[in-house]
């Protein structure tokens, strides 16, 4: 009897782990843009690959008043931004948040964000099953002009 409670066990917790890596969503370089002073708005951007199919739902931050998610997109030769409900999370492709698509809008920011500060956010997706998941994520504020992946470093 003994041997089979600590199978029973062994299993339980084989499943308890597969269950946590199908549900565990890849942040791969998040970064947020810095401000000058006074500024009250800035952008962040990662790529999010989620196990299974996902929608990203919402996004704080304790740097910001608000945090809303937005898509840029050309319309009649116009740029536009707008916020969204959610972004759909295809299984296992990258969804990629970047200057001139998808974004986090940190708005209202409480102070400047400088480049090397490290800013906290939290994302919230919820799968088909609507079970949510909360992660959170460091994004490193990167220089005034960053448009995407940081620059290489140079040597004089």
């Amino acid at each position: 009897m003994t041997h089979l409670k600590t199978l029973l066990a062994t299993a339980l917790t084989v499943l308890s782990f597969s269950a946590i890596a199908q549900t565990s969503v890849q942040i791969s370089d998040p970064w947020v843009r810095a401000t000058v002073p006074q500024q009250k708005a800035t952008g962040a951007f990662m790529q999010i690959t989620a196990p299974k199919a996902m929608r990203l739902l919402e996004v704080r931050s304790p740097v910001a008043g608000v945090a809303e998610i937005h898509e840029m997109s050309m319309t009649d030769n116009m740029m536009r931004m707008r916020q969204v409900k959610e972004i759909a999370l295809p299984a296992g492709k990258a969804v990629e948040l970047k200057p001139g698509g998808y974004h986090v809008m940190l708005l209202d920011l409480k102070g400047q964000v400088k480049a090397g500060d490290k800013i906290p956010l939290t994302l919230v997706v919820e799968g088909e099953d609507k079970h949510r998941v909360t992660i959170e994520v460091n994004a490193v504020a990167r220089p005034l002009g960053a448009t995407s992946a940081p620059m290489p470093a140079m040597k004089h």
